[in-house]
C-alpha cells in the first residue's frame, strides 16, 4: 500500500500514514481521494489563505506505471479564485517520481514563517529554508535544486504564486503546469517555494498488470485520433478550429482568426527543434521550440500547446509565433496560468477599446507586444495600474471597471473561460458552466460530437438512444446526456493519474479497461464499481461547493455567449475586412440556450432544479454522510 504524508508547515512536523485502501476503492486516487480529504478537513469557515486550508499533491494508481500516459498528478485546495473547490492537474515526470517514492498524497497544512522547500527522498522528508529562492523564476529554482539533488524532480512556484495572483500555477519539469484555480497562490501563501522528490528504490510491476498494459497500449498509440497530436502536437487544433469557428479571437468577438496561416501548426513547426512526451507516453504531443535571435529570442523550451497558443495568439490578436513562444516561456517562469492571463489581457484590450480604462505605461492595443509582455509581468508582480486590476481575475476586474465591462469579463465561477466558444460547441458550453472547479474544458471534455465518434456512441446505450441530433455541435439537443457520461470518464482519468489524450480524447480504451487494470493491481473493483466511483467524485465535488453556497446561479456563462450572436465565415480572412458584412457564412446567429441543457443535466444526475444532489442520489452513491450539507435538508 502507498503512504500519505501530512506536513505541518507551521509546526515544522511530518506525519506519515498508510493510505486507507477503502479510500482508493471509493475514490480511486489523485483527484478523487484529494476531494474527499479536502471535504472532510476544510469547511466553509476556512478561507483559502487560512493556515487551516490544505494543499494536497496526489497521484493515482496508474501514475508512475507503464500504463499509457500514467504520468499525471493533481494539486487540490480551497481555491482563492472560486472560494470553494479547486484543483489543477499536470503531467511530465514529477508525479511518477512521487508515486515511486511511495506516496499517494502529500498534504500540506499551516504556514511557514519564512520561505521553505520540502525535500522528499523515499521515506525521508525534510523541510528546508528557501529564502535564497524567494523571488526567483521557476526555471532557475528547478535547475538549482536538481543540481543539488541529482535525479530529482521539482514542482515550484514563481513570482505570481508568491504575490498570491489568483491564477498562479505550479510548474514542474520546467514547462509543465498545474495551472488552473490558483493552486500556486495557495502554495505561495504557505511560503512553500518548491517540492523536491527523488525515489531511489526500484519498483516492480505485477505481471497481470503488464498483460493489460500490453493489450491497451497499441489501442491508444495507433488510434487515428492520436496521429495528429503525434505529428503536430496540440497546436494542430488551431488549423481545425479556425475553419469551424471555434478559434476564439479578440476576446470571443469572433470565432476565427484572419491570420490563421501565420499562426498555426505549420508556423510553430518552423521553430520546433524536437518532440517528446511525458512519462510512459505513447502519443508524444510535446513540442520543444526555440527562437534563436531577435526581440523575442527564447531558449529551447517545451510548448506552446493549443490553449496557450490561442490565449496569447488569436485571443489577443497576436499573429507573431515568435512573440507567442516568448510569452509561453515567460508565463512558465512567472508561474502563471496561460489561459487566464490571456483572457485577462484580452479583457483589458477590449476595455481600452471601449474607452473604459487607460494605462499610462501600455497602449493596450490589440496585438501590441509591449502590452502583452508587460501585462504578463505586471499581473505576476501585482504592479502597475492594469496589472493590479487584473491580478484577482477578470470577474473582479469587470466589477471594478463597471459600465458594462462585466459583459466581456469572460469567466465562470471566477475562473477564466478556456479556449473554446460554447456558441459553436454546445457540449463544451454546458461543460464550462457546470464544471465544479470553474470554467474548464477538461472537466467534461464533451467532444464526441465534434470528433464524430459514432463507434463509441453506439457502444453506450444512453448515447446511442440520442440519435443523429447529438452529433450537431451547434445544437443543444442531448448535450446533457453526453456531458453526464463524459464528465464521469474524465473524473476517472484524473483519479487514476492518466492523460486524457490516452483515454477520453478518443475512447480508444473504455472504463471497463481501467477496471481491468485496477483488478490486475489487486483491487477488488468491478466495471460497474469504477464508473460509480467516477459519479461519486463528481457528486462529492458538487456537494463541497453546495455547502459553500453554490447552486444553479453559479452554473452560468458570460453574457457574451448567451446574448451576443456569433458568425462563422466560410473564409476566416474575411474577419475584420471591409466586405465582412457581405462575406459568405457557414453559421450565423449562434448563441447558447443554456437553461434547457442545465435542467436536463440536473435531472439526469438526480439533482434538484437548483443544481443540488438529492438525498436519494447521495445515499445511492454512498455519500449519505453529507446529506446534512444540503440546504434545508
Amino acid at each position: 500500500m502507498g503512504k500519505t504524508a501530512w506536513i505541518d508547515l507551521s509546526k515544522q512536523e511530518v506525519r506519515v500514514e498508510v493510505t486507507d485502501e477503502q479510500l482508493i476503492l471509493n475514490y480511486i486516487g489523485s483527484r478523487g481521494i484529494a476531494a474527499k480529504i479536502l471535504y472532510d478537513h476544510v469547511g466553509p469557515e476556512v478561507a483559502p489563505y487560512d493556515a487551516e486550508n490544505l494543499l494536497i499533491f496526489s497521484v493515482g494508481p496508474f501514475t508512475g506505471t507503464p500504463w499509457p500516459s500514467g504520468a499525471r498528478y493533481t494539486v487540490t485546495s480551497k481555491s482563492p479564485a472560486t472560494g470553494a473547490y479547486g484543483y489543477a492537474n499536470s503531467s511530465g515526470f514529477f508525479g511518477p517520481e512521487l508515486k515511486k517514492a511511495g506516496y499517494d498524497m502529500v498534504i500540506f497544512v499551516g504556514k511557514s514563517k519564512e520561505p521553505v522547500y520540502v525535500h522528499i527522498e523515499d521515506d525521508e522528508i525534510k523541510i528546508k529554508e528557501a529564502n535564497q529562492y524567494w523571488g526567483q523564476e521557476t526555471g532557475a529554482v528547478e535547475k538549482d535544486l536538481r543540481t543539488i539533488y541529482p535525479g530529482s524532480r521539482v514542482a515550484s512556484i514563481g513570482p505570481a504564486g508568491e504575490n498570491l495572483v489568483v491564477c498562479a500555477s505550479v510548474i514542474n519539469d520546467y514547462g509543465r503546469a498545474a495551472a488552473r484555480t490558483g493552486m500556486g497562490a495557495v502554495m505561495g501563501d504557505k511560503k512553500l517555494k518548491a517540492v523536491v522528490v527523488k525515489a531511489t528504490k526500484k519498483s516492480s510491476t505485477k505481471p497481470e498488470f503488464m498483460n493489460v498494459v500490453r493489450r491497451v497500449t497499441p489501442l491508444v498509440k495507433n488510434h487515428p485520433g492520436a496521429k495528429d497530436y503525434t505529428e503536430w502536437g496540440t497546436v494542430i487544433l488551431l488549423n481545425y478550429k479556425n475553419k469551424s469557428g471555434d478559434n476564439p479571437t479578440r476576446n470571443h468577438a469572433y470565432g476565427q482568426f484572419p491570420y490563421g496561416d501565420e499562426l498555426n501548426a505549420q508556423a510553430i513547426k518552423k521553430y520546433t527543434k524536437k518532440t517528446g512526451g511525458c512519462y510512459a507516453c505513447s502519443i508524444k504531443c510535446a513540442r520543444f521550440t526555440e527562437v534563436k535571435d531577435g526581440p523575442f529570442m527564447t531558449p529551447l523550451q517545451e510548448g506552446p500547446e493549443y490553449e496557450t497558443a490561442n490565449a496569447l495568439g488569436p485571443n489577443v490578436w497576436n499573429k507573431n509565433p515568435e512573440l507567442l513562444i516568448y510569452c509561453n516561456k515567460l508565463c512558465n517562469e512567472m508561474g502563471i496560468d496561460t489561459i487566464s492571463v490571456g483572457v485577462m489581457i484580452a479583457f483589458a484590450m477590449e476595455a481600452k477599446e471601449k474607452g473604459l480604462i487607460v494605462d499610462e505605461q501600455y497602449n493596450l492595443e490589440w496585438g501590441n507586444p509591449e502590452t502583452i509582455i508587460g501585462l504578463i509581468q505586471d499581473i505576476s508582480f501585482r504592479r502597475g495600474t492594469t496589472g493590479q486590476l487584473l491580478a484577482d481575475g477578470v470577474k473582479h476586474a469587470g466589477e471594478i471597471v463597471g459600465k458594462g465591462a462585466e459583459r466581456f469579463a469572460l469567466q465562470c465561477k471566477n475562473v477564466e473561460i478556456p479556449r473554446q466558444d460554447g456558441r459553436v460547441l454546445k457540449g463544451m458550453a454546458l461543460g464550462h458552466a457546470t464544471s465544479n472547479r470553474g470554467a474548464d474544458h477538461l472537466y467534461a471534455l464533451a467532444t464526441l460530437d465534434l470528433t464524430g465518434n459514432m463507434e463509441v456512441i453506439n457502444k453506450v446505450p444512453e448515447l446511442a438512444a440520442c440519435g443523429p441530433e447529438l452529433m450537431d455541435t451547434t445544437k443543444e439537443d442531448y448535450k446533457a446526456v453526453m456531458v453526464r457520461w463524459t464528465e464521469v470518464n474524465n473524473a476517472l482519468a484524473d483519479a487514476l493519474g492518466i492523460c486524457k489524450f490516452a483515454f477520453t480524447e478518443t475512447y480508444a480504451i473504455m472504463s471497463d479497461d481501467l477496471a481491468e487494470g485496477m483488478r490486475a493491481l489487486g483491487y477488488d473493483i468491478s466495471n460497474e464499481d469504477i464508473f460509480r466511483a467516477g459519479q461519486r467524485i463528481i457528486n462529492l465535488e458538487r456537494m463541497y461547493n453546495v455547502r459553500h453556497g453554490y447552486s444553479k446561479k453559479d452554473d452560468n456563462l458570460p453574457t457574451r455567449f448567451l446574448d451576443e450572436s456569433l458568425q462563422v465565415f466560410v473564409n476566416p480572412e474575411d474577419i475584420g475586412s471591409p466586405n465582412e458584412k457581405e462575406a459568405p457564412l457557414v453559421h450565423s446567429g449562434l448563441r447558447v440556450n443554456l437553461e434547457p441543457m442545465l435542467q436536463e443535466y440536473y435531472k439526469l444526475g438526480n439533482w434538484t432544479p437548483d443544481g443540488i444532489p438529492t438525498p436519494e442520489r447521495l445515499t445511492e452513491l454512498g455519500l449519505g454522510e453529507y446529506i446534512h450539507d444540503i440546504p434545508n435538508a
